[in-house]
């Protein structure tokens, strides 16, 4: 039996108190799921409103069972329309379908999304726009086998910027060409390893809002087909007096 797994790993620009990246998740209505990735233009609240509402966007026209490429343009189509081609953002659509038994990329976005096999890295490059500036902007998609022992890894632009004010490159690419794909590890500790490096190279200060998205196919024992979902969040306390909820809640009835 194959097993798929999914990690993501996400920290704001440094100096902000939100990213402006926005990450959602949706099973699709004919079997598997998809995750969409979206980076808004600029960082902290504005961007952050932005990637919100096209993400929402994505994931209802996906939970009606629109295709990924359509859902693509269509997002573009709302933005350019919304904002008169003046703003623009990436997309990702990474998906398992279970109808056609593929993995789906949908892509606009000029960094590329890397694939890791036992056969090596396969970099997926190809010229891609952001949606939002320019009409007609399409997506370009790709369909990979689901086969064991695959990783595939999607990010935003921060993640390539890590270390660029000081001179440094993470060199992505030899990064993952020395993954043990083999090995099984799991998607977590791969996306660990990538935001553990960026955020070495950036002196622990983010220079732009990072967000990482791994997805691993790899063979396990034949069991209960369980599906589990983990997550960790950080979390602050407000500062200063907190509203009472339940006598404001109280008032409204």
């Amino acid at each position: 039996m194959l097993e798929i797994e999914v990690a993501v790993a996400k920290v704001a620009h440094h100096g902000s108190g939100e990213s402006g990246d926005t990450l959602e998740m949706i099973e699709r209505p004919g079997g598997g799921f998809s995750f969409v990735l979206i980076d808004g233009e600029g960082t902290g609240r504005g961007a952050k409103t932005l990637s919100n509402l096209l993400a929402t966007r994505a994931i209802t026209l996906l939970k009606d069972g629109a295709r990924d490429g359509a859902v693509a343009r269509a997002v573009h189509d709302y933005l350019y329309t919304y904002r008169a081609g003046q703003v623009a953002a990436t997309l990702n659509i990474l998906s398992v379908d279970y109808q056609s038994g593929k993995i789906l990329m949908s892509r606009n976005n000029p960094a590329p999304f890397f694939v890791i096999t036992p056969q090596g890295l396969h970099s997926y490059s190809e010229p891609s726009t952001p949606i939002g500036l320019q009409p007609m902007t399409r997506p370009i998609i790709t369909e990979l086998p689901v086969e064991p022992f695959t990783y595939i890894v999607v990010f935003t632009d921060g993640l390539t910027r890590a270390g660029e004010r000081y001179g440094e490159d993470l060199a992505l690419g030899n990064f993952l060409s020395g993954w043990p794909a083999a090995a099984g590890r799991s998607a977590s500790e791969l996306t660990e390893e990538l935001l553990r490096r960026a955020l070495e190279l950036d002196r622990g200060e983010p220079a732009d809002d990072m967000s990482i998205l791994t997805m691993a196919v790899l063979p396990r024992p034949a069991t209960l087909k369980v599906r589990r979902l983990r997550a960790s969040l950080p979390f602050e306390a407000p500062v200063g007096p907190v509203p009472d909820v339940r006598a404001a809640d109280a008032d409204e009835g």
